[in-house]
Order: C-alpha cells, then sequence, then structure tokens
C-alpha cells in the first residue's frame, strides 16, 4: 500500500459559521433575534447575539497562515481562508489534502450550543438549536453528498427535549452529538446523574455517537498567568483523562450496552497506560468499594464503548493494540492551530505505513464510517476516494502560507514569549470583559 491509496476521514475538524447561516432555517418570527456578523471599528467581525459578542478569536482559523502570525487577536473573515467557512472553498481545501471526509464542530454557538443554552428565552435556545441543527445537516453537509459527517448540538437544560432532538436529526442522517466532557463545567448535572438517561437511551437507540470535545465543559486549563502558554496546550489533550475515568466507572454504559462515546481531539497516546491504572485500581480496590463490574474490567468496558482519535500520535499508533484498533480514528482538525492540513498525508503516513493495511483502512476511515453510520462510497466511487485521486481534482487550490492574519511580535509580551497570562487578556479583550489575573476569570 502506498500514501496516496489511503482513505482519509476525519473526525474532528471546525467550521466557522458563514454569515447568511440562518436565512433558510430559521422560521421567520425568529430571524430577528437570530446572530448576526458585524465588523467592529478595529476592522475585525463579531457575532452579536443578544447583546452579546463572539469573536472569531485566532487560533480557531489559522489554517494558511505562517505560524509566527498564530495568536488569539480576534479576526474578520477576509483575513481567513475561504474553507473556514465557505462549503465549496472548504471541499477544495479538503481535496488538497486528500482528505474525504469531515466532521466539524461549531464555533459561533459553543460545542454544546451553550451561547444559546444559557440564555433565559427557552423556547428562542430551542429554536436556534433546531435551526442550526438543520443548516449544518442540510446546507453545510447536504452541499456535498459523501463529504461530510453531520453533527447536532444539544439542548443541554433538558434531557427529554435534547432526546427528541437525538431522534429528529438521526431521521435527517445525522448520527453524531456533541456533548460536554464535564456538564457540571456547564452547570448541569453529572454524566452519573440519572436526569440524563432519556438522552443516554436515545443515543443508543439511533446509533448515535456522543462526541465529547476538549473543553466543552472543562474549558482551558489554567496554570499561572506567567506560565509559558505552552503548557496549557501541551496538556489539552489529557484533560479527557478525568472525563474517561467518569465514563468508565460510571453506571450508564453499563445499562446501555450500545452507547458510543467519542473522545474529541483526544489524543490516544496517554490511554494504555489510562487502561492499565483503570484496571489496576479496580483489581485493588473493589472488595471495600462494591464496584461490580462481573467478568470484565474497566478497560473492557472502555473498548466496548469509546472512540479514540488522534491528529499525529505516533505513541499511540505503536501501542495500538492496548488501546484497541476498532477503535481508533483519526482527525485532521482542520482550520485549528493543531491541524496538519495540508500535509495531512504525509503526517500520517509515517505512523501506520509498516502496519497491515487492513489496520490502516481500520484506522484511516473503516472505524468513522461504522461508527458514525457514515458511507461515502455510496455517494462517490471509492476509487475517487483516495488521497491521490482527490489530491488530483486539487491541483487548481492555492496551499501556500498567505501572511496578513494577526499575530504580535515577541517585543509585545512582558517576557518577550506568550504567557497564559496574554491569552487570557487577548481573549477577554477579543469578548469585550474584564480580565482578572488574581482570579483567572
Amino acid at each position: 500500500m502506498e500514501m496516496n491509496d489511503m482513505v482519509l476521514v476525519s473526525v474532528d475538524d471546525h467550521v466557522c459559521e458563514p454569515p447568511d447561516m440562518w436565512r433558510n432555517t430559521l422560521p421567520e418570527p425568529w430571524k430577528s433575534r437570530a446572530p448576526k456578523l458585524v465588523s467592529r471599528v478595529d476592522g475585525t467581525d463579531v457575532w452579536v447575539f443578544e447583546g452579546q459578542q463572539i469573536p472569531n478569536v485566532g487560533l480557531n482559523a489559522v489554517a494558511g497562515r505562517p505560524p509566527e502570525e498564530y495568536g488569539l487577536e480576534p479576526t474578520a473573515l477576509s483575513q481567513l481562508r475561504p474553507g473556514c467557512y465557505d462549503v465549496d472553498a472548504r471541499i477544495g481545501d479538503m481535496n488538497a489534502n486528500g482528505v474525504l471526509g469531515s466532521l466539524c464542530f461549531p464555533s459561533v454557538p459553543g460545542f454544546c450550543g451553550e451561547l444559546f443554552g444559557r440564555n433565559e428565552d427557552k423556547e428562542l435556545a430551542r429554536v436556534m438549536i433546531q435551526a442550526y441543527n438543520d443548516w449544518h445537516i442540510d446546507e453545510w453537509c447536504g452541499a456535498h453528498p459523501g463529504r461530510f459527517i453531520p453533527l447536532a448540538i444539544p439542548m443541554m437544560w433538558d434531557a427529554k427535549l435534547l432526546a427528541d432532538e437525538v431522534r429528529r436529526v438521526a431521521k435527517k442522517g445525522c448520527h453524531a452529538i456533541s456533548f460536554a466532557d464535564t456538564p457540571t463545567g456547564l452547570g448541569h448535572p453529572s454524566l452519573h446523574d440519572p436526569f440524563w438517561e432519556p438522552f443516554w437511551k436515545a443515543c443508543a437507540d439511533e446509533g448515535t455517537v456522543v462526541c465529547l470535545h476538549i473543553g466543552s465543559g472543562t474549558g482551558m486549563a489554567l496554570n499561572e498567568p506567567s506560565a509559558p502558554v505552552e503548557i496549557m496546550i501541551t496538556g489539552t489533550p489529557i484533560s479527557l483523562f478525568g472525563s474517561a475515568t467518569e465514563l468508565v466507572f460510571s453506571e450508564f454504559l453499563r445499562r446501555q450496552p450500545d452507547l458510543k462515546i467519542a473522545l474529541s481531539e483526544g489524543g490516544i497516546g496517554w490511554i494504555p497506560y489510562f487502561l492499565e491504572r483503570c484496571d489496576y485500581v479496580y483489581e485493588h480496590h473493589r472488595h471495600w468499594t462494591h464496584q461490580d463490574f462481573g467478568d470484565k474490567l474497566p478497560s473492557d468496558v472502555f473498548r466496548e464503548h469509546i472512540v479514540t482519535c488522534f491528529i499525529d500520535d505516533d505513541a499511540g499508533v505503536a501501542n495500538r493494540h492496548r488501546i484497541g484498533v476498532e477503535n481508533l480514528t483519526w482527525e485532521c482538525d482542520y482550520p485549528h492551530s493543531d491541524t496538519t492540513w495540508p500535509h495531512s498525508p504525509e503526517k500520517l503516513w509515517r505512523s501506520v505505513k509498516d502496519l497491515p493495511q487492513d489496520e490502516i483502512d481500520a484506522i484511516t476511515h473503516r472505524n468513522a464510517m461504522k461508527h458514525f453510520s457514515y458511507d461515502p462510497f455510496s455517494a462517490i466511487p471509492r476509487e475517487q476516494c483516495t488521497v491521490g485521486a482527490l489530491r488530483e481534482q486539487a491541483k487548481h487550490v492555492d496551499v501556500s502560507l498567505r501572511s496578513g492574519g494577526g499575530g504580535k511580535p515577541p517585543s509585545d509580551y512582558a517576557k518577550g514569549y506568550v504567557t497564559i497570562g496574554d491569552i487570557m487578556k487577548q481573549l477577554a479583550d477579543a469578548y469585550s470583559v474584564a480580565w482578572d489575573s488574581d482570579t483567572r476569570k
């Protein structure tokens, strides 16, 4: 097998929503209250909803920018690659990267629709979330059949309403829904609370994968404000360690044998130790904690229920059998700062080139197809879906770096490099709120 023969499906990418997204899916009486994209006097664009400003911060859409111009400064659509927000241009960027399929998480409403969900008017929240889901399924994914895995956002405040939405979008072909890695971080009941039972059951019944994206409930792991920002970025994927522990030792997974949960953008290199530790704790402590997995171990429950993904993870691929090859998937993370675009095939090939072809196929696309009920080959002949075939279609796509997107010189930072405090101050400025370095809020 050669690199160009791979079929790549990414289970974690992101969309920067286009200005006209509410035009067709939002009922007429509600259109006046929809988020609107406006330009500020400084030239940046922000979405405005019910008096709130939601900027597109730089690191959310840096694909195609020189690395020295990365940063969190708010941006305008004109500073972004069109593929960030234009679905036709996105297909061009996917082709240039040799990527067949993509699952796209939201930007403006938050991973869990919290922009709408925290509004006191829950009818407005419901209408906005359903309109968003319809836009994402019908217009974003529907524009190019076979190229996207639809992903819905949830109504977190009402588990029964959420279950109904799972069933509604499943009829439209959507079998993935975003959810909080730590619901209590958003003010909702914990993963262990029976409050969520209607939701778990609906997902199990419909074959819908629950996607827990890093930072979706816990936010960013903050260290001392004076600490280099690399500390925060390095530890972000492993932030799902705690959520994974809660999942494995929860009772609801054992009550729902068909339920699948994805650890989105969580990486895989840490998982072999995690599984070893879970089994060790269970075997050493179950006699006094009264935990009972029957004839299974916690690691068995993990492999039965959890879908994992990675961007570039040699350690995880090398230990794939300790994780479970059948649950490994790959991600591109376009257009975020961790993305491997436009060289994803080359970077992935370094890790998988010596694997048997059936394992390469499982990791690159077949596992994603199985878990997310995604069948691109029903719309596109398989021979047109390979890295080589897609890149052949994209010879017109310019993937060269484009300067002018932002970033600050080292002299603009007190320490000569970016600190966590710098990042939080930039975020506070972007959202027009005050940043308190003492409380880190």
